[in-house]
């Protein structure tokens, strides 16, 4: 091999590993859209009936399993788009679930989740806002 091929064959070498790693190093974090999300107290308003919930958000998470709110379940996420993730759960013993949250704005969300929770399905569809502090 010519000298020069060598020096080529180096410089592309090199060039490939740092491409390679520049795509991993950008990558945002899974689910990050729930990061930007108002820290504090939710009111979760039902479309079925009406009723209201109270979800104190301290990462964006806690909104994912809202019928089953227990540690534990294993999570596998489906879409994790700037303003719309969708992440499906197991909670061993007692059921599953299929999340999907749509930002609106850093305090408006909609929410829409479905599954099997002791053995009796669930659905829920509905709007989430902030109000402030967890009390």
């Amino acid at each position: 091999m010519k000298p020069g091929n060598t020096l080529r064959l180096g410089f592309l070498a090199a060039a490939a590993i740092l491409a390679l790693g520049l795509p991993a190093a950008a990558q945002a974090p899974e689910l990050a859209m729930l990061d930007t999300l108002h820290r504090g107290s939710w009111d979760l308003r039902l479309r079925s009936d009406g009723s209201h919930r109270d979800i104190c958000v301290r990462s964006g998470r806690e909104l994912i399993q809202i019928q089953h709110n227990q540690s534990g379940c294993a999570h596998f996420v489906v879409q994790d788009d700037p303003e719309e993730v969708t992440v499906q759960y197991t909670c061993s013993g007692d059921g599953y679930g299929r999340t999907v949250i749509r930002k609106e704005g850093n305090g408006l969300i909609q929410l829409r989740s479905q599954g099997i929770q002791g053995g009796t399905p669930f659905s829920l569809v509905g709007e989430a806002r902030h109000t402030g502090p967890c009390g």
